[in-house]
């Protein structure tokens, strides 16, 4: 059946419409429709190529995700090597770089650029004949990994350019926002996974993925900062083609000067110092380059680095203090992870002794050895972490730390899953790893029992007395009583926790019980659908996938540990101590549920704790997210709101605080009945 022109003409109208409200919306960040109208967009072009498959073309935006997860990972030579950069760390070495390229060039070099350094992970993008056909990672600078599917995910980057040019290989920096980034981590913390060490680390994971579709999931971005070979054009300057990528739809680095000295450049470092840490991605320093493209060529390269282009870097934050020794820790689902410890420093008003390294991978890339002198911050004022380290006051025999070949804890043989940068120990039955579920089965987010704080959880796992979450409801209070710092009135009161946590309703339990990708908000929404343990045990993934807010990992990890046999086992003991395994009806609220439909975001110090205040509006029937997009109804905020606020106020999102949230929560009410 031939396609009719009218059909042809339209395809080709909704997608090059889509490519542009992409632009506006992932590169420009000024959207002019609403989210509703691009979708609409979007599905009729998804039906036309449904009913004329012969329309479909690599490029279309129907085809940014890839349906499969990749075999793996294929090796592409880079056709012009993708070298590294020289570092200064003051004005006085850029200034020395500067006298380098003036002696190499037999004179003052035409012009410079300045542009920030992007904390993020190398991509080259060739495209042919407009349409982009491979995506390429740094590697070794010579080889590196074809991740064209995944890149074909990230929204900002085009899949279709101006045709007339037959071949173009664009160079960028691939990074996860810091908006995002905070997300994702608030995501693996509440499913007790492993956190990324930074942006950098999540992007470089991401990118590298065996399944397109978790990278599409992940909202990398990209900023674009050369043109590494063009057929069928001529470029004289870097700046030149630069602004030759604006007009092609690349996303280019917002922070780019041309410069006609080193003066101009120096401004541009200084003006940035402060400003960066506004931007919603990371940077590290600025890069410095000579404008003109025949300078540069003039100038080479040497094995490593090119010699017309020098990365200038801010110095490290924080305090600095000695790494006494580094020590491995095993979490509740095996991860090991490398921890500092640290001589004693006073940093935002409390004592730092510790510091996460994070992973192994991190560790590396830092270089941290036992007694370095490192540069210590607080993450978000709140989680201790190395910055940096001071390589003019390490020891002479300071060695890297070695990488684990064997748990800590048991001795088992540590593996690493593809497409992941953490090791684990493998062994269910890790001392490490069956305290540390325990920990997590007993806390306050889960099935809250107080009493078995501390280094009691620690003492009953050690003599036998406790090996999984069931057996806390065999215990004997008289030989709790018996224990050494223990007696009667200590164990009754345990006995009586123990009883009332008996008793908590099944999200608590879902929670409590770690599995995999599911924090407080997925176990909740699971309860309430499908309201016994029962119910979900016959659940399938697709049932569950089915709910707002259970994507496909989610479901697929609550069905592969409900099938492990040994889980079975345990919720039949869980079962058969008396734990309940229903979620109570809720009662309708007054009203019935007012704010159904509605998103709100939480920010700020608010009179109530946060938890207590999302649990509300939820029973209310609104969502609450935690990161202010164009989707967002409501932000409520209390004092000393941040960056979320301020977005609020520039996408024109209404704010309210406790007393304005109560006034809409009445009005809703009153407007149901």
């Amino acid at each position: 059946m031939s396609v009719p022109d009218e059909i042809r003409q339209r395809v080709k109208a909704l997608r090059e419409a889509i490519r542009r409200h992409d632009r506006l919306y992932y590169v420009e960040a000024r959207p002019e429709i609403p989210d509703h109208e691009y979708d609409r967009l979007f599905a009729e072009l998804k039906a036309l190529e449904e009913r004329y498959p012969e329309l479909v073309t690599p490029d279309s935006p129907t085809q940014r995700v890839g349906g499969e997860p990749l075999d793996g990972l294929e090796q592409v030579e880079h056709v012009v090597p993708m070298l590294s950069l020289d570092n200064t760390y003051d004005l006085g070495e850029l200034r020395n770089w500067y006298g380098r390229v003036t002696r190499g060039l037999g004179h003052e070099p035409d012009g410079l650029t300045a542009e920030l350094k992007i904390d993020g992970v190398s991509i080259a993008l060739i495209y042919e004949n407009g349409r982009l056909v491979r995506a390429v990672t740094r590697g070794n600078g010579r080889v590196g990994d074809d991740v064209t599917a995944n890149a074909r995910t990230i929204r900002s980057i085009p899949l279709a350019i101006d045709a007339s040019i037959p071949l173009i290989e664009v160079r960028g920096e691939v990074y996860m926002p810091r908006s995002v980034f905070a997300e994702l981590n608030r995501r693996r913390r509440a499913a007790g996974e492993p956190e990324f060490a930074n942006p950098r680390n999540a992007t470089a994971g991401s990118i590298r993925l065996l399944d397109p579709r978790e990278t599409a999931r992940r909202r990398l971005s990209v900023w674009c900062y050369q043109v590494a070979r063009i057929e069928e054009r001529t470029l004289e300057r870097h700046s030149e083609a630069m602004a030759l990528l604006g007009e092609l739809g690349f996303p280019v680095n917002p922070g780019f000067e041309t410069c006609p000295d080193l003066g101009c450049v120096e401004a541009f470092i200084e003006r940035w110092r402060q400003r960066r840490r506004e931007l919603d991605f990371e940077t590290d320093g600025v890069v410095v380059k000579v404008d003109r493209l025949d300078e540069q060529e003039a100038l080479g390269a040497t094995a490593r680095a090119v010699r017309w282009a020098v990365a200038y870097k801010y110095p490290p934050e924080g305090k600095k203090t000695r790494v006494l020794d580094i020590v491995v820790q095993v979490g509740r689902t095996g991860v090991l992870t490398p921890v500092a410890i640290l001589e004693p420093v006073r940093i935002s008003g409390s004592t730092v002794s510790r510091a996460t390294l994070h992973n192994f991978e991190e560790l590396a890339r830092l270089d941290v050895r036992v007694g370095d002198t490192v540069w210590v911050t607080k993450g978000g004022e709140v989680i201790p972490k190395v910055e940096a380290v001071d390589l003019s006051a390490r020891p002479e025999d300071a060695r890297p730390f070695p990488v684990p070949e064997r748990c800590p804890a048991c001795g088992t043989p540590v593996v690493r899953e593809p497409g992941e940068v953490a090791i684990r120990c493998p062994n269910p039955r890790c001392p490490a790893v069956v305290l540390a579920r325990l920990r997590h089965f007993v806390s306050r987010q889960g099935m809250e029992i107080e009493g078995l704080g501390g280094k009691l959880l620690e003492r009953l796992v050690a003599e036998g007395l406790v090996t999984d979450p069931a057996s806390l409801w065999e215990l004997d209070p008289d030989r709790l009583a018996a224990l050494p710092g223990w007696g009667e009135v200590s164990a009754a009161k345990l006995m009586r926790q123990l009883e009332e946590a008996r008793r908590r309703p099944l999200h608590r339990l879902l929670f409590a019980l770690g599995i995999p990708h599911v924090g407080e908000r997925a176990a909740r929404i699971l309860a309430r659908r499908f309201r016994t343990m029962e119910a979900l045990e016959a659940a399938s993934a697709e049932a569950m996938e089915a709910l707002d807010g259970i994507g496909p990992v989610i479901a697929a990890s609550v069905r592969r540990w409900l099938d492990d046999p040994d889980n079975r086992r345990l919720i039949e003991r869980l079962r058969a101590v008396g734990v309940t395994m229903e979620e109570p009806g809720e009662d309708a609220p007054e009203g019935g549920r007012p704010l159904e439909g509605l998103t709100f975001v939480l920010t700020g110090t608010l009179s109530r704790p946060r938890q207590e205040v999302a649990r509300r509006l939820e029973s209310l029937g609104a969502r609450v997210a935690t990161s202010v997009s164009r989707r967002t109804d409501y932000v409520v905020a209390g004092e000393n709101a941040g960056s979320k606020l301020e977005k609020a106020r520039a996408l024109g999102i209404p704010v309210l605080d406790e007393n304005g949230l109560e006034r809409l929560i009445a009005e809703r009410e009153g407007a149901a009945r």
